[in-house]
């Protein structure tokens, strides 16, 4: 079972290796605003409980199991942030606002969520009554 700080840390590796092909402490470190012995210590950690293969000064790979939910882990964060948007949510406060939640749901909410947004995507025309809602909602707040 990963903590939400081992999943920052994967969701962050594997981000890393898509994007550069590797992922070495310091890069991880200057991502997660950590110092590369924090980042030292929790690989190691994740290396013990086989999520990655950690060799000192050479770098380190997922494992398979690695691999599968760090794919997961990115896969919330993006649905997050992207509920977020159509929900209308202030695009200077997603980032944040993922941050602090995406600990915090049930892979079962986050597949709900999953369908919230696929149902919105199938036809425009649920965003547009949406956002009619939230304006009419906006007014009447700034009238009471």
């Amino acid at each position: 079972m990963t903590t939400p700080s081992m999943e920052d840390y994967i969701e962050q590796i594997y981000m890393l290796i898509e994007e550069k092909g590797y992922a070495r402490v310091s890069d991880i470190a200057e991502a997660l605003a950590v110092h590369p012995s924090s980042v030292t210590k929790m690989v190691q950690k994740l290396d013990k409980d086989e999520y990655l293969i950690y060799e000192k000064y050479r770098g380190l790979i997922l494992t398979p199991k690695g691999k599968k939910i760090g794919k997961r882990l990115v896969y919330r964060h993006e649905l997050l942030e992207q509920f977020l948007r159509i929900i209308g949510v202030d695009e200077e406060k997603i980032y944040d606002d993922v941050e602090g939640i995406e600990h915090h749901l049930s892979w079962n909410s986050i597949d709900r969520i999953g369908d919230l947004v696929q149902f919105f995507e199938e036809n425009d025309e649920r965003s547009v009554q949406l956002k009619a809602i939230q304006k009419k909602n906006e007014q009447t707040n700034q009238e009471s």
